[in-house]
């Protein structure tokens, strides 16, 4: 059993993912004796009528790549309208999560714990307690940017040294693996790319731990977009069911897939603009259908080097 929780805003979303059904619980379907072994996903996101973020983000892309999806709408725009913010979803994603744990602890949650980007917060301050000490300890998987690494550790990263540490600290508030989508620490392929991080911890037989760390180098975009982190957390979630104990492979997958999207919806956004002007946010709306290829298979563009 798979749970992912992906916090846009206020932690709209919340994805429950079954890989393993070892007892009955009502919001997993189970699969048929004799039947091939299925991923069934159910997805409490927000929903837009028009553009991809929340359920319209993660749903299609899960789906390509073999998951039933089941979608419960925890509410409905028109189109993308920003974020709600109320602590009762987040504790409410708790208790559902230790539920679940308790009926299957093989389940696994993933989460984004949205809370900022360079240096300010774009949710309530009372947010933040809840995430660090409610959502990240009960969270197997998470998708922090850096300062929302920094914000969580209470400690600031400068070098590829401090984010190794930062990330051992997130291990030890309880999350497995770790992957820091964005920082501000230099490329080494030049001021055109930034840096993501990830490190995710094993169990050996013997007991014993390892771990291992990867680094990506991502090419920067001059545009923004909306439903990009539901889109990664979807296909993190569904990559690692994929590579379970092979962070590298599924972060190359997941990057590559964002690549690939991101530049389709780039070409046909300057398109519709015209020459000399600049896409208006409804002509950058992710063009996910159009990628169904890549989604499914795609052609790694983003690779990750291990590091120690």
């Amino acid at each position: 059993m798979r749970v992912h929780c992906d916090a846009y805003g206020c932690i709209q979303q919340c994805t429950i993912a079954t890989r393993e059904v070892s007892q009955p619980a009502s919001v997993v379907v189970g699969r048929a004796a004799g039947a091939a072994m299925e991923c069934r996903v159910l997805s409490i996101q927000s929903h837009v009528v028009r553009g991809y973020v929340g359920n319209k983000s993660a749903s299609f892309p899960l789906q390509v790549l073999g998951f039933e999806v089941d979608s419960i709408n925890s509410v409905q725009f028109s189109n993308h309208t920003g974020y709600t913010r109320d602590t009762s979803f987040l504790e409410m994603v708790v208790d559902i999560v230790q539920e679940l744990k308790r009926a299957n602890p093989n389940l696994v949650y993933v989460c984004d714990p949205v809370l900022g980007d360079h240096g300010s917060m774009y949710v309530p301050q009372n947010l933040y307690p809840v995430y660090k000490n409610k959502v990240v300890p009960v969270a197997d998987i998470i998708t922090p940017n850096q300062f929302e690494a920094e914000l969580l550790t209470g400690k600031n990263i400068s070098t590829e040294k401090d984010a190794v540490e930062v990330m051992d600290l997130l291990h030890a508030m309880g999350p497995d693996t770790v992957v820091i989508t964005s920082s501000d620490l230099p490329s080494r392929l030049g001021d055109r790319f930034l840096v993501s991080l990830g490190s995710q911890r094993h169990v050996r037989p013997d007991g014993s731990r390892t771990t291992q760390r990867v680094r990506i180098e991502v090419p920067k975009v001059d545009a923004v977009f909306v439903g990009t982190g539901d889109l990664f957390a979807a296909m993190l979630l569904a990559w690692t069911h994929h590579y379970p104990n092979d962070l590298k492979t599924a972060c190359e997958k997941t990057f590559s897939v964002m690549h690939h999207v991101i530049q389709r919806t780039i070409s046909y956004a300057h398109e519709l603009a015209g020459p000399g002007r600049r896409p208006s946010p409804p002509q950058l709306e992710l063009r996910m259908v159009q990628s169904k290829a890549d989604i499914e298979d795609p052609a790694i563009v983003t690779e990750a080097t291990v590091i120690s």
